[in-house]
């Protein structure tokens, strides 16, 4: 069962053909309040993220809504929480939408060391 107040990532795909589909749902998604945060689209690898992507912020209780938006456009998405492990945010706790990515995971923190939020400088929850 998924905790309502849980901090949870999407982190949406795209390449350049898929570019304005992605765009138009980044700006949906900019006027959900739900979403607490619309992250900038960087056009190539960021992290542990090898190709384009952007992310969202949501907590717990939006995730189904959140989910079936990306799923609509037939993007790519990683949906993750946000835990003190981000090795298993990004694997085992991790649900993808599409046909997964292989992401670089020697980035990611030791368990326990989730720097996420203060290593991106956004404190959103």
């Amino acid at each position: 069962m998924i905790n309502p107040d849980a901090p949870y990532h999407a982190h949406i795909y795209y390449d350049s053909a898929e570019r304005p589909a992605a765009a138009a749902l980044r700006d949906d998604f900019g006027r959900d309040p739900a979403i607490l945060v619309v992250g900038a689209m960087t056009d190539g690898g960021v992290g542990p993220h090898p190709i384009a992507q952007y992310e969202v912020h949501f907590l717990g209780a939006h995730r189904p809504a959140v989910m079936a938006a990306i799923e609509a456009t037939g993007l790519r998405a990683l949906v993750h929480p946000l835990t003190d492990d981000d090795l298993a945010d990004h694997t085992s706790l991790a649900h993808w939408i599409g046909t997964p990515i292989e992401l670089d995971v020697t980035v990611l923190d030791p368990p326990g060391v989730n720097q996420g939020i203060p290593r991106f400088g956004v404190s959103d929850f």
